[in-house]
């Protein structure tokens, strides 16, 4: 076998092992994990969330994906918990303690303080018998299962299943609470992520900063509002104020012959492609493939509300 073959086969090896364990995790998952769902849908605070070592930054990830889902949340690190961190943690509050053994001293405080004050206590461990889901509220037990580690020790499948864990009971407070996109975009304003969910009405331009004109003016006024706008178009509007065409470079191009003596509506291309304020702008990006470089946005009546450039969506981060 060469070095190759035998450091790809290591690799698979540890998918395999922990891939084997989280199905074997779905499919036992069981009336624990309903009861822990509804103890955090009910919680009034925040969801704190604590380990020891390698589950402590299980913990962290945790309670960043519970608050980037809508469901505020912290970390409360044992050792600090016991040392004064404990005010963080409020009887409105509900508790989420990780300890692969159960058994971890350095997390005796925080679950004495959840029993003082009733607290509600979701431990997650893998012995049934531990220390820790004898305290609490709700057990969650991690299914038997070796570690990928050669040696059994390092905390690798135990540390997978934790955190799968923690995105599926993420996962289904999402759905309780009907968690959408915008709700979404609210938590992730930047980077791609955000871009990714920018609505079109974000990045439009309205107003006087439309260019517009009358299915009836004459092209050489039509040129002048394309010039001092500068979208390179124009829309053509009827006599309601509904977009009824746009006027673009390549329709003057193509009506050269006598074109300032034209109208408007002579020249310009009916039905054009739109787009609605509310839809995202990665719709208008799709919208614009090929040639397309501006988007007139309009309501349902089409009436005109804006219109967009790809460079605008270009400086957004949507392409």
């Amino acid at each position: 076998m060469s070095e190759d073959e035998r450091l790809l086969e290591a690799g698979r090896t540890v998918l395999r092992i922990e891939g084997d364990a989280l199905t074997g995790f779905a499919d036992s998952l069981g009336s624990s994990f309903a009861a822990a769902v509804r103890t955090l849908l009910a919680t009034q605070g925040r969801i704190v969330i604590s380990g020891m070592g390698k589950s402590g930054h299980i913990a962290r990830k945790m309670a960043a994906t519970f608050a980037s889902t809508g469901a505020p949340a912290q970390f409360v690190h044992p050792g600090e918990a016991s040392h004064g961190d404990l005010g963080m943690v409020t009887a409105q509050d509900s508790l989420i303690v990780l300890s692969n053994s159960g058994e971890t001293p350095e997390l005796a405080d925080i679950v004495a303080h959840a029993k003082r004050f009733s607290i509600p206590l979701i431990g997650v461990a893998s012995r049934a018998n531990s220390t820790l889901l004898r305290q609490s509220d709700v057990a969650l037990k991690l299914p038997e299962a070796p570690e990928a580690c050669p040696n059994g020790l390092a905390p690798t499948t135990s540390t997978t299943l934790t955190l799968a864990l923690g995105d599926a009971l993420a996962v289904a407070l999402m759905k309780e609470r009907d968690f959408s996109p915008e709700n979404f975009r609210t938590f992730h304003p930047g980077g791609k992520l955000g871009a990714r969910l920018t609505r079109v009405g974000d990045l439009m331009h309205s107003g006087e900063e439309m260019p517009l004109v009358a299915s009836d003016i004459r092209m050489d006024d039509a040129l002048l509002v394309m010039t001092q706008k500068g979208f390179g178009t124009a829309g053509v509007t009827n006599g309601d104020g509904r977009l009824i065409g746009v006027i673009t470079d390549g329709d003057l191009r193509r009506n050269m012959e006598g074109l300032l003596t034209r109208t408007a509506g002579d020249v310009m291309t009916s039905d054009p492609k739109t787009i609605g304020p509310d839809e995202l702008a990665e719709a208008a990006l799709s919208t614009m493939s090929g040639r397309i470089t501006t988007l007139f946005v309009t309501a349902p009546d089409g009436t005109p509300q804006g219109i967009v450039h790809v460079h605008d969506l270009l400086r957004a981060g949507i392409a």
